[in-house]
């Protein structure tokens, strides 16, 4: 079997004698559990377990399986403890994801520094936007944007985020300034395209304390902050764009922000991982380059009206 989590949940369902009481301590739901019984049967070709409206047994193959899965579980956890014990510094192969615009734009120029500290560590980036199963793709961390869709992952805060509204000098020059989001509806918006709904993502204002969310679209729509920020840069529009990406492009004046009295505080920037009773040296030094290279007030919120 290649993943032992289907074990686990098994060892976990045999100790309770409850798919509830089981999800409650994986942090998985009821059906997420059933699922993985069903297939873990279906791959052993054995029925492990009895199940009837009020309890949960085991067959006679399945007390069987329970011995051996425990002494398995217990070994690795062994193995685990023995190797972190050996070694305090970090080794072996790290696989991290982040979303393309924040890892080309912050993470990646320092990498040489995390590279240099660990000559013993392998690091293999994936850049993409798209979600991601830690635990069923081996990926060891993850830098994620917002609410962390799994709650089994371990979540490191290190910033928040905040959208501007921005425009090239010359289109502000042609076109006026909006003074309140309803004034967009005057102007040509850039907006960014989810391309798996076909819908665009609203731009989020916050002014004293109250949210007025803004529903844009334009000529010209992009499913890439980098090209709507270049767009925006050429003076084809207004666009809302992270502060991070938009930052260099404000402090040298090919941007200008706009509407900054509704700029307010957007979501979470975190580094994910999955719990575990002893967490790895290479996970805990990647998580600890993460905390020490973007603090709660990174140099690209400076620019953005408060």
């Amino acid at each position: 079997m290649e993943n032992l989590n289907a074990l686990r949940v098994f060892v976990r369902v045999a100790e309770t004698r409850s798919f509830t009481e089981a999800a409650k301590r994986l942090g998985l739901t009821s059906s997420a559990i059933s699922k993985a019984i069903t297939r873990l049967e279906h791959e052993l070709g054995v029925r492990l377990l009895q199940r009837t409206t009020r309890s949960v047994g085991l067959t006679n193959d399945g007390a069987s399986f329970f011995e051996h899965c425990q002494q398995i579980l217990a070994q690795i956890e062994d193995a685990e403890n023995m190797l972190n014990r050996a070694t305090s510094s970090p080794h072996g192969r790290l696989r991290v994801h982040m979303p393309v615009g924040f890892g080309r734009r912050v993470i990646v120029p320092a990498l040489s520094r995390f590279i240099e500290q660990h000559p013993h560590l392998v690091l293999d980036a994936e850049l993409s936007d798209r979600n991601v199963d830690l635990a069923y793709e081996g990926i060891d961390a993850a830098v994620h944007i917002g609410e962390p869709a799994d709650a089994r992952l371990i979540a490191r805060k290190l910033c928040n985020l905040r959208f501007v509204a921005c425009a090239s000098p010359e289109y502000l020059a042609r076109h006026g300034e909006p003074t309140t989001p309803d004034e967009l509806d005057r102007h040509h918006c850039l907006a960014y395209v989810l391309m798996h709904t076909g819908r665009y993502r609203d731009w989020q204002f916050v002014k004293d304390g109250k949210a007025y969310p803004k529903t844009v679209s334009g000529r010209l729509n992009m499913n890439n902050a980098e090209s709507l920020l270049e767009a925006a840069c050429s003076g084809l529009g207004i666009a809302m764009i992270s502060n991070f990406i938009a930052g260099d492009a404000i402090r040298d004046g090919r941007l200008r922000c706009i509407l900054t009295d509704y700029v307010g505080i957007g979501p979470a920037v975190s580094v994910v991982y999955l719990p575990s009773r002893n967490l790895s040296p290479k996970v805990r030094a990647f998580v600890n380059f993460l905390a020490e290279l973007i603090p709660g007030d990174p140099d690209w919120d400076k620019i953005t009206p408060q």
